[in-house]
């Protein structure tokens, strides 16, 4: 491989990737848990709306905390509208169903403007998959999928949930492997017991998927047993501009049926950053350039140690050097992940 000179190699202004793990949305659907395996037909789950009268329960200022003030207060309810989706009376179990296309190329980008930059970017790429390939990255996808963790908030507190994985060829199924989600851990990315081999095997599709060595198509469907009648919780849309609409809460729906932003299941596959310092504090997290905790207000992965994307990655392109293999599973997952990363502001 001829050698590249970067004496004068800066980042390319226009530097894009496209994503490479390319779920869809997830619809949602009720049923019985005795029926996850059989052919019977699960009923679509709608959104509605119900109206509530809350109490007011909000922080006070100093000058609202008068007595009389707060009694004025409480007399005027807190009345809300919102979106809602459960289980019929009839039902137990939820079921989430959504399609996983694996995509070659990784490391490759889309938009590059700089053809010195893309050579010796993918020269480096090249060294990643001959030395540590994508093995690790793999796994800890497949462990993502198994257990369900892209359920979120309907994942907790289930009594039982089954993940079913379907490799698809043509339309049909060539391979079938299921999950008993609860046994496989979401902090670490071990596999023992029952799950060991399917894992292995869903892995190593992966692998071939991202090193565009087969087509991966993957169904994916999961059931959590959570009560007849029980509350389930598709995603939440931001309504930027409310306008005359009163509605406190709306949720997602597609076609009727309630269902996950693709955004959110991606999120999900992804947290996989175990890499990170805070690590014993936060466990895994989503794969962000920042290492981006958006709940907790925090970024795991500051420029001033180093470890953020962009500083690891100009030092292994422009500098040669190389960091250390976690962080270079980290740098790939990035890539994996996608976005726009030139450095127009040098130019």
């Amino acid at each position: 491989m001829a050698t590249v000179n970067t004496t004068a190699l800066k980042t390319a202004s226009v530097l894009a990737f496209e994503r490479k793990l390319d779920p869809s949305d997830a619809m949602f659907f009720a049923g019985s848990w005795g029926q996850r395996r059989s052919a019977a037909q699960w009923a679509p789950i709608s959104v509605r709306e119900k109206s509530v009268r809350g109490t007011i329960s909000n922080r006070l200022k100093t000058k609202d905390q008068d007595p009389a003030k707060l009694d004025a207060a409480i007399e005027n309810p807190n009345l809300q509208t919102v979106d809602v989706a459960t289980l019929p009376a009839d039902a137990d179990t939820l079921k989430v169903t959504f399609t996983l296309r694996v995509l070659g190329g990784a490391g490759t980008p889309s938009s590059c403007n700089n053809s010195a930059y893309q050579a010796k970017l993918l020269a480096t790429v090249q060294g990643y998959v001959e030395g540590l390939g994508f093995s690790e990255l793999a796994g800890r996808y497949a462990h993502n999928l198994a257990n369900a963790r892209f359920l979120w908030r309907n994942r907790v507190g289930a009594e039982q949930v089954e993940v079913q994985v379907q490799h698809l060829v043509q339309g049909e199924a060539a391979q079938t492997w299921i999950f008993d989600a609860l046994a496989v851990p979401t902090r670490e990315f071990n596999a023992s017991g029952a799950s060991a081999q399917p894992l292995l095997e869903l892995s190593e599709l992966l692998a071939k998927g991202l090193a565009g060595k087969s087509h991966v198509l993957l169904q994916v469907t999961a059931f959590a047993r959570l009560g007849a009648a029980q509350e389930v919780y598709p995603s939440q849309e931001l309504i930027l501009d409310k306008g005359n609409s009163g509605k406190s809460k709306t949720l997602y729906v597609v076609g009727g049926v309630a269902g996950i932003h693709s955004q959110k299941l991606g999120n999900a596959l992804r947290t996989i950053d175990t890499w990170h310092p805070d690590v014993a504090e936060l466990g895994p997290i989503a794969v962000e350039p920042y290492g981006s905790v958006t709940t907790l207000g925090k970024a795991c992965r500051r420029p001033t140690e180093k470890l953020d994307f962009y500083s690891l990655l100009d030092g292994w392109i422009l500098k040669d050097k190389v960091p250390a293999p976690e962080q270079q599973h980290f740098v790939m997952a990035t890539l994996i992940r996608g976005g726009v990363f030139g450095d127009a502001g040098k130019d």
